[in-house]
Formats: structure tokens, sequence, C-alpha cells
């Protein structure tokens, strides 16, 4: 449509992600006209490169508990009425083969373009017209429908969906847009930081452990306020990776402290004291070792300024305090990679200005919000996913 002309649909929806294709699906399917847009040349991007490629598209394992969010009721009512049962169901539908790998997180065996055309396939199955290469250049509203100056052509809906996303790795193509539409029709955003990201390191840290460099180690990391994960911790170039690392991320602040449990199999801290009885002519370094990678054992007692003795040489107060640091040792991150590598972006559009069943915004009607641009992130292993799904299904019902 690019002769001037406008062409009146019912639905709107603006961001060919996870939530934008499951609602663009569900809409369509109950007979509605709806035009997704998208200013990639792709849909689902996100999704594509997801789960190393392979999509970690919900997990076993959903609940409330395992968001973030200021009001932390918010996601209950789309998660408990489209669940990851539902989901699976789908995915079966389509007879893509798929594994559990860990924690209840579900993988596709083969690729995350099964779930990409899968969704598609229920687009076009349903009748939604999606449109990429296509920049919405104005959105405004009078006469109760919403107009859209877009570079393929003018539109009209009663309806808009919001579902662009977050900050998160911009050079898939996030932007702040979704924020500023809800800014424009005057609904309050909550600041954004990135979540589900690995940790900088001080520059003493940093030089310390840069040494092993792509070396994992099992672990429990706890933040400030109690949070803990227990997953597999990975030394970066940078700083610090791994399952455990981008969960607590989402739970820690500027300038805190997490701890990380290297030992997370022995509970008894009088361990070493057993093991110097045992045989007190092993160095430290050895009897680590055993117990950690050789390399994380040699790098962590440099970074503890710990001499390589023999076990006799020292005291008990000594074995002890060195076993309640590896239990709990104090590491104050510089930072983040930030959004460049961040999987989510934590805050965004104040759930207190949507309707959780509907998620359409309390004081502007016709306006919608789902997906990531929302104040919900869930934790690393399909969680975020769930909520494109279950928030992109509540929003098209109530369309």
């Amino acid at each position: 449509m690019t002769d001037g002309k406008q062409q009146l649909v019912d639905v709107v929806i603006i961001g060919a992600g996870a939530a934008g294709l499951m609602c663009a699906a569900e809409a369509a399917g109950k007979g509605l006209s709806v035009v997704l847009l998208d200013h990639a040349k792709q849909a689902g991007k996100k999704i594509l490169i997801s789960g190393g490629g392979r999509c970690n598209f919900t997990n076993y394992y959903v609940e409330p508990a395992a968001y973030l969010s200021a009001n932390p009721h918010f996601c209950k009512s789309a998660l408990s009425r489209y669940t990851q049962w539902d989901f699976i169901a789908l995915v079966d539908k389509h007879q893509i083969p798929y594994h559990e790998k860990t924690l209840g997180q579900l993988f596709c065996d083969d690729s995350a373009k099964d779930i990409v055309n899968m969704l598609l396939a229920e687009c076009q199955q349903a009748g939604a017209e999606i449109r990429l290469r296509t920049q919405v250049e104005q959105v405004s509203y009078s006469d109760e429908r919403y107009q859209l100056a877009t570079s393929t052509g003018l539109l009209s809906a009663k309806k808009l969906v919001i579902a662009t996303g977050g900050l998160s790795m911009p050079k898939l193509g996030a932007t702040a847009f979704g924020f500023d539409i809800a800014r424009q029709f005057g609904l309050k955003v909550l600041p954004t930081r990135a979540g589900l990201v690995p940790f900088t390191l001080q520059p003493n840290d940093k030089a310390c452990f840069e040494a092993i460099s792509g070396v994992s180690a099992p672990s429990v990391i706890e933040s400030l306020s109690g949070t803990s994960f227990e997953e597999n911790l990975l030394f970066t170039h940078r700083g610090l990776s791994g399952p455990a690392v981008l969960q607590i991320s989402s739970y820690w602040q500027e300038g805190e402290e997490v701890r990380i449990n290297l030992l997370p199999e022995i509970s008894d801290d009088q361990w070493l004291l057993n093991e110097r009885q045992k045989n007190g002519e092993r160095t430290i370094k050895t009897v680590l070792s055993d117990v950690l990678a050789k390399r994380v054992a040699e790098q962590w007692l440099e970074h503890q300024q710990i001499d390589n003795k023999p076990l006799k040489q020292f005291d008990d107060k000594q074995l002890q305090a060195l076993a309640q640091r590896l239990a709990s040792w104090p590491i104050k991150p510089s930072g983040t990679e930030g959004y460049r590598t961040a999987e989510v972006t934590l805050g965004g559009v104040d759930t207190d200005e949507l309707s959780s069943k509907t998620m359409e915004s309390k004081k502007q009607p016709g306006l919608y919000f789902i997906g990531e641009v929302v104040d919900v992130t869930g934790w690393l292993g399909g969680y975020n996913f769930q909520w494109a799904w279950s928030s992109g299904w509540a929003c098209a019902q109530a369309l």
C-alpha cells in the first residue's frame, strides 16, 4: 500500500518475534483481519539463535516464582490459561522432535527453525498477513482507531498490539520502539537493564582468571538478596558466564558482591582438616585439584594469594577459613556485558498499567503490550519463551 489509501484491519501487531507470531496466529484464527509488522527481513530472529540454534522453547516446570516483576502476581493469569503443556501440544501437532536437556528445559532435536516455521504455518493457515522489512514511521489514535504510517503504506486498526521486545541483542534489531509507544500514550515504563547476561570483572580479578577462559565448574551462586542458583559457572576472557551467572545476573545490582560456592558437593568445612590427617605431605594445590579442575584450583589459589604449601604447614584455623572461602567466595563484578549479549531486558512497561487478563492498557483503549516489552522477566531455561506464548495467547483472546 503505497498509494496513500488506508488499509482497514481489525488488528495490527508490531513485532514478529515469539509473542507477536503467537498472538497473530491466535487472533487471525478467531476470524479477525490481522497484519503483523516487523522491520527485520526475517521473522523470529531471536528464536532462531536461541538455545544454541535449537530453541529452548519452554520448560516442564514453569511457575510464577520463576519470573521477576515489580508485581510478581501479574504473570499468573496468562501462565495459568496458556501453559507449557498447551505449547508442547502445539509442537507435537507439528511433529517437531524435541528433548529435555536439564532442569526441565525443552529443546528442538533439529533446529530452532522448526519453531519459527511452525508459527509461520499457524499464521498462514489462520490468514494473518505478515509484512517484513516494514518501518513504522508514525502511530496516532483518533475516532477509536489507530492510524499507522509505515514504509509499506497506511494502516488503520481498532486494536494495536506491541510485541517489539526489549533492548537486548541490538544486532538482531532490538530497539526502544515499544517503550516509546508506551510513553506516547501515557503509560509508565520502569527502568530497564540487561538480564541473563555475563558479568565483567574488576581489572585485577580479570587478569587472574582470563588465564582459564573457557573452563567451567559446578557452582552455587548467591546474590545479596539471598537468591541462589546451582549450575555451571564459566570463566571467560571478560569475566564470568555460564548458566549460574546468567541466572544470578537478573538479581544482581550494580556495586554488589555475589558469593560463589565452588564446591557444592562438599558441605563439611572440616574436610581439609580430614585431608591433612590422611596425608599432610600433599600440597594444597594437589588436594584442591582432586575436587576442582586443576587450572581452576591453581588460579583460585593465586587469586587468594595462598602459597602452595603442604597441608601440614597450615593450622586448623587456616584450613577451616580456606574451606569456608571455597564455599562462599565473595567476588564483586565490575558490571555486566550489557544489552549486547544479554538474553533479556529487565523492567519495561509497568504491569500496573495493564490488565493481567488481556494485556490491554488500562488508560488507552485497544492498546496491548505482550512479551519482553512488559516488566516480566523469566529465568534462563525456556521461561521467557513461555511468557511470550502465554501473554500472546491471552492478548489474542481479548482482541
